[in-house]
C-alpha cells in the first residue's frame, strides 16, 4: 500500500523531472518512493545547501521547476542561504524535507515553520490524508508566486498508509497580467506618444522581461521607437538585435555605453527591479530623462521612476507597438548615427598587474576568445562577478546564471553546475568563482564534476583574498589579515575529484583551454582554470560602491 511519501513523491514527479539532495532520516523514505516508483531524476550533492542552489539554477537555465530534499535538524538549516536567495531572486522550487513528529519535537528538532518564514518561505505540512492535494498546493504557491515553498513530511507521518496515490489536479496559475481599465489604456497611449517624439529613446529590459517571454515584442518596440537597448546583468541577450544593444547597465556597463544610456531623454525599463547596481547607486539616467518602469510588482521600485504601468512585460510592449502603429509613428534616427560596438568595448587590461600577478581583466579578455560558443555562465559572487559579467557574452538571459547576488552571497557557485548541466544538456557550462566562495562550495565541487564531467568549466580567480572586503573596507585602513586566504591549490583540488586542473600564471597557460575546447565534450574532462589574479585590480563596479561608501 503507497505510504505518505510515496504519495509526495508520485505527485511531485508528475510535474517535474529533476530532484537534487542528500538523504537523511526525514528524507529516506521519500527518496525510496522517488526512486522506485518515479520516472524522475535524482541527482545526490554533497551539502543541502546544494540541493536547493542546484534546484534554483535548474530553473533559471530552463523554465521548468525542480525540487531539493533534505532531512529534519541539521539538514533543514543547512538550506537556509540558499532558500533566502531563492526568495530574493524569486525563483520558484519546492524543498521537500524530514520534520518533527506530530507528537511534538525531539530533543534535535527546530521550528522549522519559524525558520523558513524568516527568510520568506512559505510551509506546507504535508498528513495522512491530503499528501497529494497539499503538494500540487506547495507546487501552486511555488509558481505562482516565483518563490520556494517548503514541503514537511513529519517523521511519524512519512510511512503511513496512505491509500492509492489519486490523480490530484494539476496547479492553477494565472494569466499574465494586462493593464485593465480606461487609467491603464490612457497610461499606455500617453506612453506611446512620448516614445514616438522621443528623440533619443533607451529600452531597459531585466530578467523579469525574459521571464514573460517579450524579448520578441520588446525587439519589435526596439525597431518601432528607433531605440538604443539595454540589459541588467540577468537580462543579456534578450534583446533580438544585437546590433543596437548597448549591453549591461549599470556598474558592469562600459563607460561609453552608459554616457550613451544617460543622453536618453526617454527610458523605458521592463522586468527590472532596478537596484542600486543597475542604476549606478542613482546616476543611470540623467535627471531630465522620462523613466517609466513596466513590471508586475504593486508599485515603482526606485524614486527616480516618473510613471509606472503595471503589467507583464510582454504584453505591456505588445501594447505599445500597437499604439505606436495607430499614431502612424516612426523611428528616431538617433541609433544609426552610433557606433555601438566602440562603445561598449571594455578595458583590455595588462599581461600582468604591478605586483606582477595576472591581470584579471586580459585573463577575462582571453578566456572569452576561448570559449565554446553553446555556453551558459554560471557566477558565484563576489568581487570577481565584473569580469565575466564585461568579458564573456551570452545569448540570452537564461545562459547568464547568478546564484547568490540576489541575497548577496557567495558560496553557491560549484552546486549550481549541476543543476544547470541538467537543464541544458547539450551547452557546456562555465563556472566563475572565487577562491573565498569556492572553499565554502567546495564539497559540491566533486558534484559539478560528476555531473558536468567533460561539459564542465570551472574557472577560478585566485587572488588570495575576500576581494570585496579589501576593496571596500582593507583602502579605508581597516586590517587586512581577516580579509586574506593563504594561496590555494584548486587545480589540486580538481584534480582529487577526478577533473583536470591547470594552474594558470600567464596567459600563454590558457591555451590549454584552447585545445580543451577543440576537443569533443564526450572524452574530455571537466576542466579547472586555477587563474592566479592580482587583487589590486578592481572592477569598475567595485570602483562606484567605493565611490558612494566615501
Amino acid at each position: 500500500m503507497p505510504t505518505v511519501s510515496a504519495h509526495v513523491a508520485v505527485t511531485l514527479a508528475r510535474h517535474l523531472d529533476h530532484v537534487f539532495g542528500v538523504m537523511g532520516n526525514g528524507n529516506a523514505w521519500f527518496l525510496d518512493a522517488l526512486e522506485r516508483e518515479t520516472a524522475a531524476t535524482y541527482t545526490a550533492v554533497r551539502h543541502e545547501a546544494g540541493a536547493v542552489v542546484a534546484a534554483d539554477a535548474h530553473y533559471r537555465a530552463s523554465g521548468r521547476i525542480a525540487a531539493a530534499t533534505a532531512t529534519y535538524g541539521a539538514g533543514f538549516t543547512n538550506t537556509l542561504t540558499a532558500l533566502a536567495e531563492a526568495v530574493q531572486a524569486h525563483v520558484p522550487l519546492v524543498l521537500v524535507v524530514g520534520d518533527e513528529p506530530t507528537s511534538g519535537p525531539r530533543p534535535w528538532d527546530v521550528d522549522q515553520i519559524a525558520l523558513a518564514s524568516a527568510v520568506g518561505a512559505r510551509t506546507y505540512t504535508v498528513g495522512r490524508t491530503d499528501a497529494a492535494a497539499t503538494t500540487v498546493i506547495a507546487l501552486e504557491h511555488a509558481l505562482t508566486y516565483r518563490v520556494p515553498t517548503v514541503l514537511a513530511i513529519p517523521y511519524d507521518v512519512a510511512t503511513r498508509e496512505a491509500g492509492p496515490v489519486p490523480e490530484a489536479s494539476a496547479p492553477v496559475l494565472p494569466a499574465p497580467l494586462a493593464p485593465a481599465g480606461p487609467f491603464a489604456a490612457a497610461a499606455v497611449a500617453d506612453l506611446a506618444r512620448a516614445l514616438a517624439g522621443a528623440e533619443r529613446p533607451v529600452l531597459l529590459a531585466g530578467r523579469g522581461a525574459w521571464v514573460a517571454g517579450a524579448g520578441e515584442a520588446l525587439g519589435d518596440l526596439a525597431d518601432a521607437t528607433g531605440a538604443l537597448t539595454a540589459t541588467t546583468a540577468l537580462g543579456r541577450g534578450i534583446f533580438p538585435d544585437a546590433g543596437f544593444d548597448l549591453g549591461v547597465a549599470g556598474g558592469f556597463g562600459a563607460e561609453d555605453a552608459m554616457a550613451l544610456v544617460r543622453e536618453a531623454d526617454v527610458a523605458v525599463v521592463f522586468g527590472a527591479s532596478l537596484n542600486q547596481f543597475t542604476m549606478r547607486f542613482g546616476d543611470l539616467f540623467a535627471p531630465g530623462t522620462r523613466v517609466v518602469q513596466v513590471d508586475v510588482a504593486p508599485a515603482a521600485t526606485h524614486p527616480h521612476v516618473g510613471g509606472y504601468l503595471r503589467g507583464d512585460a510582454a504584453v505591456v510592449a505588445r501594447a505599445l507597438v500597437d499604439e505606436l502603429r495607430a499614431l502612424g509613428a516612426t523611428p528616431s534616427r538617433w541609433r544609426e548615427a552610433i557606433d555601438v560596438r566602440a562603445a561598449r568595448r571594455y578595458e583590455p587590461g595588462d599581461a600582468v598587474a604591478s605586483d606582477g600577478r595576472l591581470d584579471p581583466r586580459s585573463v577575462a579578455t582571453r578566456i572569452g576568445e576561448l570559449l565554446p560558443r553553446d555556453r551558459v555562465v554560471v557566477s558565484d559572487g563576489g568581487h570577481f562577478i565584473g569580469w565575466a559579467n564585461m568579458y564573456w557574452p551570452v545569448a540570452s538571459p537564461d545562459r547568464m546564471i547568478m546564484v547568490g547576488t540576489a541575497y548577496q552571497s557567495i558560496g553557491l557557485g560549484f552546486p549550481s553546475v549541476p543543476g544547470v548541466a541538467l537543464a541544458k544538456p547539450s551547452a557546456t557550462v562555465v563556472l566563475t568563482t572565487g577562491d573565498g566562495g569556492g572553499l565554502m562550495a567546495l564539497a559540491d565541487l566533486e558534484t559539478a564534476v560528476r555531473v558536468a564531467r567533460g561539459r564542465g568549466l570551472a574557472v577560478v580567480w585566485n587572488d588570495g583574498a575576500y576581494g570585496a572586503e579589501v576593496n571596500l573596507y582593507g583602502l579605508r585602513g581597516v586590517a587586512t589579515s581577516p580579509m586574506l586566504i593563504p594561496e590555494v591549490d584548486f587545480a589540486g583540488l580538481a584534480t582529487a575529484v577526478g577533473a583536470e586542473g591547470v594552474v594558470v600564471r600567464t596567459l600563454a597557460d590558457l591555451e590549454r583551454l584552447a585545445s580543451w575546447t577543440a576537443e569533443d565534450a564526450s572524452s574530455r574532462p571537466f576542466l579547472l582554470l586555477d587563474c592566479r589574479v592580482s587583487n589590486t585590480v578592481i572592477a569598475p563596479y567595485q570602483q562606484e560602491i567605493i565611490r558612494v561608501n566615501s
